[in-house]
């Protein structure tokens, strides 16, 4: 079974889209756990109609605390032998969970979808700009470098991991610093990330995109912190 986190602030218009393409993965046993992070733009009044035939576990948060903080509030519901971290929006396509979850059958521990691999970088127009292409490009080579890594795509959402490998995690971070947080623990457990190629339909701020320079920074931050202070 694969179970799929989906953290999810203030995506009233894609949060009922998302999981119906979930459902439509009828090859695969799943369990759905929702984390509202606190939405204020009527996410959560969907999240109340819907039925529990599609959904097998909600959590409601009050305050915005960010995505590190709804995975680590979904971690100990976990009941797969899988588990994959789905963003609310429809950047990615959960059509490629079957690829993804039949290399971690293989005896693998940790498998990053790429968006990149295999892809000639800044021709790949679905980043919906060439700084975001290039601000990932940096963020992966500098999070390759600490980590002793060759990863090409460091900061997609799709990661997924041998369930026991996921609970052990202890995961500290708030904010979109649980990417550089759980490569770089991952990266020190010894443990080989292994890419696949996936599709990627990227959105613009106006769109609902979240993720901003600053937060670069801060994965910076984070990946020296985990690799060396603690």
């Amino acid at each position: 079974m694969l179970s799929i986190i989906i953290p999810v602030y203030n995506e009233r218009k894609t949060i009922s889209i998302i999981i119906d393409k979930i459902l439509k993965i009828k090859n695969l046993k799943k369990q759905i756990i929702i984390v509202d992070d606190g939405s204020t733009d009527g996410t959560t009044l969907i999240l109340k109609k819907i039925s529990k035939k599609k959904v097998d576990k909600i959590i409601y948060s009050k305050i915005n605390f960010g995505k590190g903080h709804a995975i680590k509030m979904a971690q100990p519901y976990v009941k797969g032998e899988f588990v994959i971290i789905q963003d609310a929006d429809l950047e990615y396509s959960p059509k490629d969970f079957e690829k993804i979850i039949n290399i971690l059958k293989k005896n693998n521990k940790a498998v990053y979808g790429s968006r990149v691999l295999n892809t000639a970088r800044y021709s790949y127009n679905n980043f919906t700009s060439n700084m975001r292409v290039f601000a990932n490009h940096m963020l992966t080579i500098v999070s390759n470098l600490i980590n002793k890594q060759s990863l090409t795509d460091a900061h997609t959402c799709y990661k997924a991991f041998n369930s026991n490998v996921f609970k052990k995690i202890r995961l500290l971070e708030n904010g979109f610093s649980f990417c550089p947080e759980i490569t770089t623990k991952i990266s020190k457990l010894k443990i080989n990330i292994i890419e696949v190629k996936i599709s990627y339909n990227g959105r613009t701020y106006k769109q609902g995109k979240k993720i901003s320079l600053i937060d670069g920074f801060v994965a910076i931050k984070t990946l020296i912190k985990y690799r060396y202070f603690s």
